[in-house]
Formats: C-alpha cells, sequence, structure tokens
C-alpha cells in the first residue's frame, strides 16, 4: 500500500499547489488504525516492562567488556538492576574482567573494539594465554599485530557455552573496521536491525495502558508552537544527504537549526525536548541511509517533543515496519524540496489536517531505549530464552553492510 501510494504522490506536488489538492494529500497521508497494526505486526514484539509475564527463568551472568565509548575496562556507575528497570529477572551483570570465566555472553562494543590497541580476553587456560600473548608481543608492525589478536580471539579457546555478543547502534556507515574481524568471531548479533539475534532499536511505540505513558495528551497544545521547523543537529558535514537537502528546503521554508557544529545556535537552556516542542515540524534527518537505522531522532526528538516528524533515511516502507504511515512526513513522498516546503506552509494553515499526525497517540505511547542499561538486560534476557543450538557469524561486514 505505502508503495502504491508513493507512485501516486510523485505525480503532484510543486510549488501553488491548489488546497483540494494539498487536502486530499493530507487526507491520504493518515493512514487507518488497522493499517497501522498491519505494519507494527511484522516486528518482534516488544513490550515494556510492566506487561512483560513473570516466569522461572535461569540465573545468566553477562560482561560487558568495555563500557561503550572510551569508558574503559572498568565501567564508572553500577550495573543496572534489570528486574526492577524491565522486568527481566535473574540477570548478574559484570564489569570486572576476573569473572570472565563465570560469564554466559560477554557484550564487545564495536567502536570501542576496533579503536586502540588489540583487548580481548584471553584464551581460556592459563598456559595457552601466557605462550600466545608472548608470541603477540614479537610483532612490531601494529596491524599486524591486531590480525594476529583477532585472529586468535577468534580460534582460541573459551569457557564452555559462553556467547560473544558484537554490539552496535551506529550505522554501517560510521562503523569503522567491520572487515577487520575474522570470521566465526561472534556467536551474536546486538543492534537496531530487526534481523540481529537481539533486536534492540533506538525506540518503540506500545499500547498506552496508563495516563502516564508518554506523550502526555491526544494532541500536543497548538498554542505554544510558535515555530515551523527546528533541526538540532550535529557532527555537521556538507558531504551528508541530510545537509544537502537541509540547504535545498531552507530555501523555501525558514528551518531553525540547533546545535554546535554548521550554521546551528546552541540549544536553549530549557532543553532539546521543551525546545522542539515550540515547533510544529521537526527534520528527523538520519546522518547515513541504511536499512533499519532510525534512531533517537524520530523516537525521542520528535515524537516525545510533540513535533510532526519529517524523516530523511531508509524508505518509508522501513519506516512503516515500526510506526503508522500517517505518523511522519518522509522527504521521498515529493519530487522537490520545494513541494515539501508547499506542503508544511499548507499544514500550518490547516490546523485539523495538522492534527491527524497525532492520531497514534489515542492508543499508544513512546518508549525510548535506555543506553546502555537495556541493551545489556536484554542480552541477558537472550540467552535466558535461547536453546543450546551452537551459532556464529560466519560474515559480520556482509550481514551489515547490505
Amino acid at each position: 500500500m505505502g508503495a502504491l501510494w508513493g507512485r501516486r504522490r510523485r505525480q503532484r506536488g510543486g510549488q501553488g499547489q491548489p488546497a483540494a489538492v494539498l487536502a486530499s494529500v493530507a487526507a491520504g497521508l493518515v493512514c487507518t488504525a488497522l493499517a497501522a497494526y498491519a505494519c507494527w505486526n511484522q516486528l518482534p514484539p516488544l513490550t515494556p516492562a510492566a506487561s512483560a509475564p513473570r516466569r522461572p527463568v535461569r540465573p545468566v551472568s553477562v560482561l560487558l567488556w568495555w563500557e561503550p565509548f572510551g569508558g574503559g575496562r572498568s565501567a564508572t556507575r553500577r550495573p543496572p538492576d534489570c528486574r526492577l528497570r524491565f522486568n527481566i529477572s535473574g540477570c548478574r551483570l559484570l564489569t570486572d574482567r576476573a569473572a570472565y570465566g563465570e560469564a554466559q555472553a560477554v557484550l564487545f562494543h564495536h567502536r570501542d573494539l576496533v579503536r586502540g590497541p588489540p583487548d580481548w580476553p584471553p584464551p581460556w587456560g592459563v598456559h595457552v594465554r601466557l605462550t600466545e600473548n608472548q608470541q603477540l608481543l614479537t610483532l612490531d608492525d601494529e596491524e599486524e599485530a591486531a590480525e594476529a589478536a583477532v585472529a586468535l580471539a577468534a580460534s582460541g579457546p573459551r569457557p564452555p557455552g559462553q556467547r560473544w555478543v558484537w554490539m552496535n547502534f551506529e550505522s554501517p556507515s560510521h562503523s569503522p573496521g567491520l572487515r577487520s574481524l575474522a570470521g566465526n568471531l561472534f556467536n551474536w548479533t546486538l543492534s537496531y536491525r530487526v534481523d540481529s539475534d537481539i533486536f534492540v532499536p533506538y525506540g518503540y511505540l506500545y499500547p498506552r495502558t496508563h495516563p502516564s505513558d508518554q506523550p502526555p495528551g491526544l494532541v500536543p497544545p497548538l498554542a505554544q508552537k510558535q515555530g515551523l521547523v527546528a533541526w538540532v543537529v550535529s557532527n555537521w558535514d556538507e558531504r551528508q544527504a541530510r545537509v544537502r537537502y537541509y540547504r535545498q528546503l531552507s530555501q523555501h521554508v525558514a528551518v531553525d537549526v540547533f546545535g554546535k557544529d554548521g550554521p546551528g545556535q546552541p540549544v536553549p537552556e530549557i532543553g532539546l525536548l521543551q525546545t522542539v516542542a515550540r515547533y510544529k515540524f521537526y527534520l528527523a534527518f538520519e546522518n547515513s541511509q541504511h536499512l533499519d537505522y532510525i534512531t533517537e531522532k524520530l523516537w525521542r526528538n520528535a515524537f516525545l517533543a510533540g513535533a510532526v516528524p519529517v524523516v530523511l533515511g531508509p524508505d518509508r516502507a522501513n519506516y512503516e515496519r515500526f510506526v503508522p504511515r500517517g505518523a511522519f512526513i518522509h522527504v521521498d513522498d515529493f519530487p522537490s524540496a520545494s513541494s515539501l516546503a508547499a506542503y508544511l506552509q499548507f499544514l500550518d494553515r490547516n490546523p485539523s489536517a495538522y492534527r491527524r499526525y497525532f492520531s497514534w497517540r489515542r492508543s499508544h505511547a513512546v518508549h525510548i531505549t535506555s543506553f546502555w542499561d537495556e541493551p545489556w538486560c536484554r542480552a541477558c534476557q537472550a540467552v535466558q530464552t535461547a536453546g543450546d543450538q551452537p551459532k556464529s557469524i560466519r560474515n559480520l561486514a556482509g550481514w551489515f553492510e547490505r
């Protein structure tokens, strides 16, 4: 249905569209609740902690090899309580590498994995560890040493039944060193990709059950929306598709940019969410376009703040696997940035059409993934529910980069 609608939509557009045509477009963008559920049912079920059933589970220990993004070997904060946070019982979360032999799973964060000198668990067995480490120390070339370390990690013995889990939440475009990792090094993958062994998206919608579920209210108060389009951006790069599209769009409609880089102004002291809440639309533009790569820019910056997201990322069909099609505007729906600008201006003048983009809030709320606590606990849950069938990832780069 989405693909058919997209072909029809591209035959419209352009500046100066008649009001009747734009009104019909607005109506077409809003899907029925039945269509929305059809989209969501394609995904593995993810539910809030309160609705998860309680059942006996076997205790599982999960070791976090590094604290993500340069946190070092020892975590600076206490591990989360998975039962209290996510209703996942039986988890023993470890940061002490001395407990390596006790862990049923070891989490390796990709960015820390490929930066700096080799830092892998030693082969299981003291005598093997000393011998192989001495051989590595004789290698003068850093690249040669790194390759040897990866090969040793892949082939060396491990504690019986232990799973190594590759964890990554960056896109393939921002995941260097993928091809330097040996085949069969990891047993599982943990990422935002739906086809990961452990699927942990940046966020998701779940059935609203309590008045405190976020965001509150059926429609955000329009009286507080003083601006039209906002964008919060970091890591400004003129080569990125999102910057190129902004340059085109800003020629036809005012876009207020916030952030440290580029033309942005600092985010006001009231904070990001309160700032975005003052705008009708938010540019949820991803830094690169890849399968399932839909980040907090949609879930937090737009949905939770109460702005209609204008998305640039994977195609519309990919977004519709996660959210109803009438909850967002995709840049691909328009033949040009000028026609998108005209449509935003139409919605600005027609409150009833604009409000339809919040229909999903009547029945659903937004869950924002808690990094890095939630992936850690989800890894424990995956070990608890998995069988004993062995598995290894033969070609990690080939899978993730496709």
